[in-house]
């Protein structure tokens, strides 16, 4: 079902981009002509047959009450820094303070999966294509971060906080940051 999605989004996207980009400038160039080229005609085709098999799949999806399968969100990196949300470490001391570290990503969706989500807003359920842009652009601000607390020599990364923004359309921006400490003994 999901490359059936996939297939859909991308005659979406190429018919659209075809029309627009091609049919627009052919049709100011020859307005005199009232016939409409095959290849004009095979890109209207594609742009509205892509939103009909998105839709369809979408809604199939849905009736069979199951989620479509994703990729597997990534994990987090394997790391010997520690990352907490909280001010102190239960059972460890804080020998030195080394300062703010931070990670940062902006990450966005091609406009075929926008497009996907954009449809299960109207049918309703979990948007997975923005959920799994979410989750990279976690794991990716986070892989930053521990970085720069790896450069620092730190043991810990006290009080981790997420921040995210809206930076264009589906373009999401994650900013990670935390303090870096070295642990006593």
């Amino acid at each position: 079902m999901k490359i059936l999605r996939q297939i859909g989004s991308l005659a979406f996207v190429l018919g659209l981009f075809v029309s627009v980009f091609a049919g627009v400038p052919w049709r100011v160039i020859v307005a005199d002509d009232p016939v409409v080229p095959p290849w004009l005609k095979i890109a209207i085709f594609c742009l509205l047959g892509g939103i009909l098999v998105v839709l369809v799949t979408l809604t199939l999806e849905q009736k069979m009450n199951k989620m479509p399968a994703e990729a597997p969100m990534p994990t987090e990196p394997a790391s010997s820094v520690l990352l907490l949300n909280s001010e102190e470490i239960p059972g460890q001391q804080t020998r030195e303070v080394l300062g703010l570290v931070q990670g940062h990503t902006v990450f966005a969706i091609w406009l075929g999966k926008d497009l996907s989500a954009i449809v299960r807003l109207i049918l309703g359920g979990e948007l997975t294509e923005y959920t799994e842009m979410m989750a990279r652009a976690r794991s990716a601000a986070t892989r930053r971060m521990v970085a720069q607390a790896a450069e620092l020599g730190a043991d810990a990364i006290i009080n981790v906080r997420y921040m995210t923004t809206s930076v264009v359309g589906s373009a999401a921006e994650l900013l990670a940051y935390g303090t870096a400490v070295r642990l006593g003994t």
